[in-house]
């Protein structure tokens, strides 16, 4: 029997009503396992309904009952870290540790929102004249909006929903309908955690459910994570309706190789940061620039450890890497490999035909190991987000030559440098146009209480997402000036003029 992923509104699980769903498969067989309810305008209204509601009381609660809650639910996610990362493993398909990974990287932020009442301490400066004192003070927006890719079901969620919980505002997620069960989970833990009826909401669905949560009147603040095409649509369209905006979109890294570098430290890193998680990574090496006479050699060292990788179904521990979420980008991601070398790419390995032998898992969404080296720049492979496990080296002579190439791409989320240098680290961490950059550090994600989030075209929106910035973006200032007469005072009389400051 076919499994429906249903709404989480009010509380509560809600049946679909408006008769559509979307497929959800077994990635590794490729199978249909689940269906997954698409959430009509009205139902995306009721969501939205229960969270203004909610929003009445939980926006006036005191930090202490919302931080008391936060931390009955860490303790939940972490009990259950296992059975989320299962359902992960299920419906997108990577090894169970990283989806247990990617469990314990959202718990992060769950801490930083259980020990949300220090970002929220407001400023108090007294006496700024006679008897006049001037406090600064942070507040909720309302009802806020989540919407999510398919690559990190539970931890992109959590980047965004404890911060906006903890500042007192409600929240309505929209996942992706690719892998939607991790939500669900989430929710029903949160329920147990004692979180009131809907303060959090989850409506599963396509276009129709996005469009309607960026047009809704009592949707306050959207907050976005996928494709650059989707990110800059959801910032024009979200803003024109009024709201705050943070939409983090593509994304192309690179991984600038020195002369001087730990070349095995360095093809360690390359290949687990092009590789990891089959590169359905935002933050995946997708570029290596090599500098000078070292290309040959670091090549060589990428293919002997990328030749190694393991593939398997998420499920078997054997497994290093899974299969791509959906047969669809599996082919997307081949026809880069293929078309390589007509573009002038010199294919080292080619993992497009990979099958995984076994019963059963004939139809699942296989791909292979692919290297590209001395890359041009005008290859579609460079130029396109490939979001799957290939691997581009690109050959300059310089370190200047380097940083102009990354910082000639319209994408500036994350690139690292790898060098024995502090000097020329120092330089790159100067010179390059992008918002988290690694020191021999593969994938910079910021820990959580700094913030994630690019340059360019890989964020549209002021904000970065969790840290300073998250709490900054949920809640709005507000500046109370006060002047309370001394009981001693006698009564001043009225006064057309300017108040006196002195």
């Amino acid at each position: 029997m076919t499994k429906i992923v249903n709404h989480w509104i009010g509380g509560k699980t809600v049946e679909g009503a408006s008769g559509t769903y979307g497929p959800v498969t077994d990635p590794a067989t490729g199978a249909v396992t689940t269906k997954v309810a698409f959430a009509s305008v009205e139902e995306v209204d009721a969501a939205v309904a229960a969270a203004k509601d909610a929003f009445a009381t939980w926006g006036q609660s005191s930090l202490a009952q919302r931080t008391t809650i936060l931390f009955r639910f860490r303790a939940l996610l972490d009990a259950h870290r296992d059975e989320i990362a299962e359902l992960i493993t299920a419906e997108h398909g990577k090894v169970h540790s990283d989806a247990l990974g990617e469990v314990a990287r959202g718990l992060e932020i769950v801490d930083l929102a259980c020990g949300i009442n220090v970002q929220l301490k407001g400023e108090l400066s007294t006496q700024v004249a006679s008897r006049v004192d001037v406090s600064s003070i942070r507040q909720p927006l309302g009802v806020v909006a989540g919407i999510t890719p398919f690559n990190f079901p539970a931890m992109v969620p959590m980047w965004m929903f404890p911060v906006a919980i903890a500042t007192g505002n409600t929240f309505v997620l929209k996942p992706s309908e690719k892998d939607p069960s991790a939500a669900i989970k989430i929710a029903e833990l949160l329920a147990e955690a004692g979180l009131p009826d809907g303060v959090f909401n989850v409506v599963h669905g396509d276009k129709v459910a996005v469009d309607r949560l960026l047009e809704h009147p009592d949707v306050k603040a959207v907050s976005f994570v996928g494709s650059t095409p989707i990110a800059r649509y959801i910032h024009t369209t979200a803003s024109a309706a009024g709201k705050r905006v943070q939409a983090l979109g593509g994304a192309k890294n690179h991984m600038l190789v020195l002369p001087d570098a730990d070349l095995d430290a360095a093809a360690d890193a390359a290949v687990s940061a092009a590789y990891g998680s089959a590169g359905e990574r935002c933050m995946a090496i997708s570029a290596v620039v090599a500098v000078g006479a070292i290309g040959d050699t670091l090549v060589e060292k990428i293919r002997e450890r990328a030749e190694k990788i393991k593939i398997g179904p998420g499920n078997d521990p054997a497994s290093e890497m899974g299969p791509l979420i959906t047969k669809a980008h599996r082919d997307k991601v081949a026809s880069y490999v293929s078309g390589a070398a007509a573009e002038g790419a010199e294919v080292v390995l080619d993992g497009s035909a990979y099958r995984y032998e076994g019963a059963g898992f004939e139809d699942g969404h296989w791909i292979g190991i692919s290297l590209l080296d001395k890359v041009p720049t005008s290859a579609k492979a460079y130029q396109d987000e490939i979001f799957g496990p290939v691997l581009c080296v690109l050959r300059v002579d310089t370190y200047e030559e380097g940083v102009a190439l990354i910082n000639a791409s319209p994408f500036g989320n994350g690139t690292a440098i790898f060098t024995r240098d502090g000097g020329a680290a120092r330089r790159f961490q100067l010179e390059i146009e992008a918002g988290m950059v690694g020191v021999n550090v593969p994938i910079p994600v910021p820990v959580g209480y700094h913030s994630f989030g690019g340059w360019k075209d890989s964020l549209f929106g002021d904000h970065h997402i969790y840290g300073n910035d998250g709490t900054h973006f949920y809640t709005r200032g507000k500046v109370v000036t006060t002047r309370w007469p001394d009981p001693a005072d006698a009564p001043a009389g009225v006064d057309l003029g300017f108040p006196r400051n002195h």
